[in-house]
Parts: C-alpha cells; sequence; structure tokens
C-alpha cells in the first residue's frame, strides 16, 4: 500500500468543523478557518480573548469556574465526550452544536482541544421525523374510523338472504384484514423512520468523535519535531491506530446487522475442535484486554470428543462480541470467566464479569437495535452487538439468556446444538 503524507496544516485550515485551542484561562490560542464561518467573527476577535465569548447564558458566567474546577479535581462534564449545547454567534444569534473537547500537554502547559460541528441541519431533521410520525399516527386513526364507519353500516343492514349475508361478512373479515395490514405498513414505516432517525444522531457522534481525535492527535504529532520526544510521539500514534480500530468495529456491527435484516446469511456448517476453537479466541481477545484483565477459560468436556458441527464464523463473532462486552464494561485488574459444557451434542456457554452491570428496569430492551443502557453513556458503542449476537444464536438453533445486577456484574448464558444434520 503506498504511503500518503497528509500535511497536518492543511487538515486543520480545511477542516468543515470549528476547531478552538484554548489555554487553563479559558483565552483562545488558536481557530481554524471554519470557526470564523460558524460563528461570525475575524481571527483577531478569537484570538486572545476568552471563549465565553462565543457561548450564551448561564454557560458564559459559568464557564472560567468550570475549567478552575476540572484543574482542581479532574471531574470533567464533556472531556472526551460529545455533548449538544447552543452556541452564540458575534450577531447574537443562537444556534446548536455538537462540542467534543479533549485534554493535551505541550511542553509542560495544559491546552484544550475543542472539535464544534453545526448541527442545525440534524435538529431541524430530527423535527421533520416527529412531524412525520404524528402525520402517520393521524393517517391510521384516520384510517381506523373510516373503516369503522364502514363496518358499522354493513352491520347495520338487515338482509334477509342469507348469500348476501355470506357475502357481508366476507366484506367485513377483507376490512378488518386490510386495517390490520394497514396498520403494520404505518407501523413499519415509522419504526423505520425512528430507527433513521437514530442511526443518523449515533453515527454523527461516533465517527465525528474519533476522526476528531485523530485530527487533534496528528496536529500534536507534528508539534513534537524534537528526537527526545518520540516517546510523546508514540503516545499519540497508539492513540490514532485505537480510534482507527473502534472505527473498523462499528463499521462491522453495521454491516453484520444490515447482513442479518437483510436476510442475507447462509449457514456454512463445518466440523471442528471446541478446544482449539476457545483458544484461538482467547488469543484473540488477548488484544483488546485492558491493563491487568484475564479471561480464564473452565473446560467441562472430554477433550478426545471434542468435535462440533456448526458455522465457526457465527460462533466467532458471537464469542467476540460477548467476551469484548465483558471486557469494555468491566474495570482494569479484573477476571472474565468463561465456563464451557459440551454434551449430548450440546454447546453450552457462559461468559461472567464483575463489570458495571444493567439496570434492571431496562434489560428487557437488551436485545433491541441501537439500545444502550442507561449507565455507558460515557463507553462508547453502537447498541448493536447484543442484537447482532441474538440473530447468531437463533441462527444457529440455539438460545441465550442473561443474568445481571447493576454494580455486580453480568452473566451470559447461551446454547447451540450440533448440526451434524446440516452438512
Amino acid at each position: 500500500m503506498n504511503n500518503i503524507a497528509i500535511n497536518p496544516d492543511r487538515l486543520f485550515e480545511s477542516a468543515v468543523d470549528g476547531i478552538v485551542v484554548i489555554d487553563t484561562k479559558g483565552i483562545v490560542k488558536l481557530v481554524n478557518p471554519a470557526m470564523y464561518h460558524l460563528f461570525g467573527y475575524t481571527k483577531e476577535e478569537l484570538v486572545g480573548q476568552n471563549i465565553n465569548t462565543i457561548m450564551p447564558n448561564p454557560h458564559k458566567k459559568n464557564h472560567d469556574a468550570y475549567i478552575r474546577n476540572y484543574l482542581k479535581t479532574g471531574q470533567a462534564k464533556i472531556m472526551g465526550i460529545g455533548r449538544d449545547v447552543i452556541a452564540q454567534r458575534k450577531d447574537g444569534s443562537l444556534f446548536p452544536i455538537r462540542l467534543a473537547v479533549s485534554e493535551v500537554e505541550d511542553k509542560g502547559e495544559h491546552l484544550f482541544i475543542g472539535i464544534i460541528q453545526d448541527i442545525t441541519e440534524i435538529k431541524e431533521a430530527e423535527e421533520k421525523i416527529k412531524q412525520l410520525n404524528a402525520e402517520l399516527e393521524e393517517k391510521v386513526a384516520q384510517r381506523t374510523q373510516d373503516l369503522a364507519r364502514a363496518v358499522t353500516q354493513l352491520s347495520q343492514s338487515n338482509v334477509d338472504l342469507a348469500k348476501e349475508i355470506v357475502e357481508r361478512e366476507k366484506i367485513e373479515n377483507a376490512l378488518r384484514e386490510s386495517e390490520k395490514r394497514l396498520r403494520k405498513s404505518l407501523e413499519k414505516e415509522r419504526s423505520l423512520n425512528e430507527m433513521k432517525g437514530r442511526f443518523l444522531s449515533m453515527a454523527s457522534h461516533e465517527f465525528r468523535t474519533p476522526l476528531a481525535t485523530i485530527l487533534s492527535s496528528a496536529d500534536i504529532i507534528e508539534a513534537y519535531s524534537d528526537a527526545n520526544q518520540q516517546n510523546k510521539r508514540l503516545k499519540h500514534t497508539k492513540r490514532i491506530k485505537s480510534t482507527v480500530h473502534n472505527l473498523n468495529l462499528i463499521l462491522d456491527d453495521f454491516l453484520s446487522s444490515a447482513r442479518l435484516e437483510s436476510g442475507a446469511t447462509e449457514l456454512s456448517v463445518t466440523p471442528f475442535s471446541i478446544e482449539k476453537f476457545l483458544v484461538e479466541i482467547q488469543e484473540k481477545a488477548e488484544g483488546y484486554l485492558k491493563e491487568g484483565q484475564k479471561i480464564i477459560v473452565f473446560y467441562d468436556f472430554d477433550g478426545k470428543n471434542n468435535i462440533i458441527h456448526t458455522d465457526k464464523h457465527y460462533l466467532e463473532n458471537i464469542m467476540h462480541n460477548l467476551l469484548s462486552n465483558a471486557v469494555k464494561y468491566s474495570d482494569e485488574w479484573t477476571e472474565i470467566k468463561c465456563q464451557v459444557h459440551y454434551e449430548g451434542d450440546m454447546l453450552s456457554i457462559a461468559i461472567e464479569d464483575h463489570g458495571i452491570g444493567i439496570p434492571q428496569k431496562e434489560q428487557e430492551f437488551l436485545f433491541s437495535r441501537f439500545f444502550r443502557a442507561s449507565n455507558v453513556e460515557n463507553i462508547k458503542g453502537t447498541g448493536l452487538g447484543l442484537s447482532i449476537t441474538k440473530q447468531y444464536i437463533e441462527l444457529l438453533e440455539g438460545e441465550i439468556t442473561i443474568k445481571s445486577k447493576e454494580g455486580q456484574g453480568t452473566t451470559v448464558s447461551f446454547s447451540i446444538p450440533n448440526l451434524k444434520d446440516k452438512l
């Protein structure tokens, strides 16, 4: 593959989103051209000024106190994550933005990099979706009333001839079926619109924030020009690689969900050793473990009789999703247990962690697409993993159950049969 040289200064100057760098006193040190267009200021009007210039009240008067509190306590409300806020242009007009803030240290000085995206169009699109849903509901209600009136008129008809009565019943049944089909069609359309809205909102955040991280790291790497700053450069190149890896995982989730939704999946059943398969899975999992984490696998089957017939690729995806979830939602220096039992042509696997757990009232939504529990807002994810996993397990004619307690951990168990008859 050919290496492509990209000048970070050109990336900074040509970025479509606003980029601003401030110091610990809130003073603007650097801005890109996109900031001038977003807020209507010139470079000279922004650089050297306090960042609260572009903030409406009450954020304007609280911003300096927020920075002081963060430097003193280390507690941040938006550091490292995206947040939707209201900004103020030079002419006093307000508009919605998505703000992502990261902290860097340059030559002993703390700096904050803010990535600002105008989300006016996204907010307008969300309002249009809400309006469309309301119109769809109104149509359903109107069609229901129309059909009810038609059924009532037919019911009130007093026809003596048996043939006419039978015909009326047929018409009534047809109308009811038509109503059901209409309701189902409108509900599916509304669900699709809601899903599109959630996807656009989530994708905008999940892609733009990592890209902003890559851009800021590239800018910082260029600043480390001395030979003795190699360790600092390596820190940011590692950050870039990690971010790109996360983006690939997000894309994999999207593609898997799309294939499953379209039905473009076929079983490819092959025989393979469970024991060898688990060793491979454990080795791959080592690559995304946090510091001090361990995955311990317990075997409960005869090593000489451990051949299963199933789709290995699907089983790999299932194990990857469940183990990566256990790692992601557990702290450093914790153990993740994987209990494996194979007997009577049935493979059963339970993955247990001692992480943050899942709130009881939200567990009924675990397998819904794009659903994420309320206690994982600061942890990256698409909300597709468990939905995809459940569909893969069902394709393998298996079942999945989840037991979890908030603050104590989660155990995910699934069983799949030996599909020898599918060869």
